[in-house]
């Protein structure tokens, strides 16, 4: 993975493994704690817990709806709760279990769906989650989070009991650029600003962070001073953080890796609306489905680069400047 060399980020462990070592830790503070995981927790990482407390890891098989059933069931007996599989299996299959078995009833079950997005390359489209934050948000009750890096992981991951009712979590499978030190403070619902700027905003969640920030690093060059925003809880949004933005730099970029459909940039552009429209641009996977490939060259075909991120922050630029802010 080669986002963020250009501007010094060194690459760090995959998000998954920081979950799984952090419920882990979890789990040593937490006998509360149990985790229910779909015959992946090799994959998940879960199977860090599962090795030092078995008798609190249930692995349930590919049977993802039944996993979202146990779970429900061990939340409502007063059991603090993690169910993990890949994202597209868990949000996919289970939907309907997970609407009326943890949402419906504010279950306290933490959702975790790890190879999300198209960056897990050669899996394919069958395994790469890309309707999952669409799903996750659609869901009353819900916390989503979409964290950046290894750092961000863990502290989220240690965050999710902080508050009482659903969440889902969202990690990935290949090495992640550092955006953040080891041991950062993790505040759910408020978003974190990594660089200020004056001539537009970018709002990014996940593997994108890193790709923000090398986009405000080229635009820099150009006299362009560019803010960015890590939108980590896409549920609830930091509105007061999208709306100064809006307010102060006049035109927004989203970058996600998941479709435009119903992920961060939709959630953004409904607040931007509603409280003061700017001209925006939207970088995302566009209403299709992904191949296997190599997972530089899928979010290079796919549009989600730097390049794709500084153009598009050019875009928005220009049309500010072509008409009054849009306003």
């Amino acid at each position: 993975m080669n986002i963020g060399k250009k501007i010094g980020l060194e690459m760090g462990p995959p998000t998954r493994n920081a979950f799984g070592e952090a419920l882990a830790e979890l789990g040593e503070t937490n006998a509360n704690l149990v985790v229910v995981d779909g015959d992946v927790g090799n994959s998940t990482r879960t199977e860090y817990f599962g090795d030092e407390f078995p008798t609190r890891f249930f692995n349930l098989g590919i049977a993802e709806s039944n996993l979202v059933g146990v779970a429900s069931g061990l939340a409502a007996a007063g059991k603090d709760v993690v169910a993990a599989s890949f994202a597209a299996f868990l949000l996919g299959n289970a939907y309907d279990q997970i609407r009326m078995g943890i949402a419906y009833p504010q279950a306290n079950v933490k959702l975790v769906g790890s190879h999300s997005g198209i960056s897990i390359g050669e899996d394919g489209p069958s395994q790469m989650g890309i309707e999952d934050i669409a799903l996750a948000t659609s869901l009353p009750h819900f916390t989503v989070i979409v964290p950046a890096d290894a750092p961000s992981t863990e502290a989220a991951t240690k965050a999710l009991f902080s508050f009482d009712g659903p969440a889902y979590l969202r990690t990935g499978r290949p090495k992640s650029p550092v955006v953040y030190p080891n041991g950062l403070e993790f505040e759910v619902g408020k978003a974190n600003q990594l660089r200020d700027g004056r001539h537009a905003t970018i709002i990014a969640c996940g593997l994108m962070v890193a790709a923000a920030l090398e986009a405000a690093h080229e635009l820099s060059e150009d006299g362009l001073e560019i803010r960015v925003l890590d939108m980590h809880t896409i549920k609830p949004l930091d509105e007061t953080a999208v709306v100064r933005a809006a307010q102060q730099t006049g035109a927004i970029v989203t970058a996600e890796e998941h479709l435009l459909d119903g992920g961060l940039g939709a959630a953004v552009a409904v607040c931007v609306a509603q409280y003061h429209p700017v001209p925006m641009r939207f970088v995302g996977i566009r209403n299709r489905y992904a191949e296997s490939g190599d997972p530089e060259a899928l979010l290079e075909k796919y549009g989600l680069t730097p390049q794709n991120i500084a153009q598009a922050v050019r875009e928005a630029i220009d049309h500010k400047e072509n008409n009054n802010g849009g306003r």
